[in-house]
């Protein structure tokens, strides 16, 4: 009796399978006849703004602007280059997750603490204050703000000399 049941199951698995691989998954268009010439693909459009060679979004550039999982990806991999030593490679995972997610202030906060790294101050003070306006109460907001007051203190007396 069971061997019965099992074979009657089996049979009806296999026709169900049967009945599956015989349907059309998506038909597929026409080409359109309309003319003999090739189409040319639509071109792509240069941008004025010049980005550096290694950036990851120009690299890819079929990837979309707006990509929540690959800015924390490169927010990870900035940290960890932050801790090998390696300021520009983590510079350049900074700002590509600020181009993935641009409202996001985590990455201006690590861009910001990268480029002071480096000694690159006026840009540090332009990430750090970009994440306070994009993050106005955060935990970390005075310390933020020390921050910047310095930078900037150390940006005028450059000037002077």
């Amino acid at each position: 009796m069971q061997r019965k049941a099992l074979l009657h199951w089996m049979l009806l698995a296999a026709g169900i399978i049967l009945f599956l691989a015989g349907l059309p998954l998506r038909a597929q268009e026409p080409a359109p006849e309309s003319s003999s010439k090739p189409v040319d693909p639509p071109a792509r459009k240069k941008s004025d703004k010049k980005q550096k060679p290694d950036s990851a979004t120009q690299n890819a550039p079929d990837q979309p602007a707006w990509d929540p999982l690959r800015a924390e990806k490169d927010l990870e991999v900035g940290q960890y280059y932050m801790r090998k030593g390696d300021v520009d490679a983590a510079i350049d995972r900074f700002q590509d997750a600020t181009t993935a997610k641009p409202g996001y202030a985590v990455p201006f906060r690590y861009l910001g603490e990268a480029q002071e790294k480096k000694g690159l101050k006026k840009q540090a003070i332009a990430s750090y204050s970009r994440y306070l306006e994009l993050y106005p109460h955060a935990e970390d907001g005075d310390k933020i703000r020390k921050k910047i007051d310095k930078l900037r203190k150390e940006t005028e007396k450059k000037k002077k000399y």
